[in-house]
């Protein structure tokens, strides 16, 4: 079995950034998936549950609620390894293209405050598992060492 594209980055090489993952055809539209690297894989701690939990319920409530990008937003979610989040969009953008998206959603994300949009039992399975401070933080960090000066080494996957 071939490995997916995912699995063929070098993950020891790469960085905190902003990345396009993929991307593909459905019907004549051209979809893309970016990687949102938040943490340094396999060098740093992962994000715990209760803060990508958090992250995935702004991030998705801001994406689809932008005058922009709303009708675009095909996905927003978690990675697995919990080092970041993907962001599958109808279009065929690079990843400089969403740098201003991604900061105007990072600093949504690190200055909120008040009732997570679905943090419920009945808007939520897991409505318990949140961490909002937490998830402030991670949204500030990445917007101040990541998105604020991103350089073509955090824009494009390592060799």
């Amino acid at each position: 079995m071939e490995k997916i594209t995912s699995f063929t980055i070098d993950h020891l090489k790469l960085v905190p950034g902003l990345y396009v993952s993929r991307k593909d055809c459905a019907g004549e539209q051209v979809i893309t998936t970016f990687d949102i690297r938040m943490t340094n894989p396999n060098e740093e701690p992962v994000m715990n549950t209760a803060e990508v939990h958090t992250i995935e319920h702004l991030g998705a409530t801001f994406l689809r609620n932008h005058r922009d990008y709303a009708s675009k937003t095909l996905y927003f979610g978690p990675m697995g390894c919990r080092t970041g989040f993907y962001l599958l969009l109808v279009g065929d953008y690079e990843s400089k293209d969403i740098v201003p998206l991604m900061k105007e959603m990072f600093a949504f994300i690190a200055d909120f405050n008040g009732d997570v949009p679905g943090a419920a039992a009945k808007d939520c399975g897991n409505y318990l598992d949140m961490n909002l401070p937490m998830a402030n933080y991670m949204a500030k960090r990445y917007l101040t060492e990541v998105l604020e000066n991103i350089t073509e080494k955090q824009l494009v996957y390592p060799e």
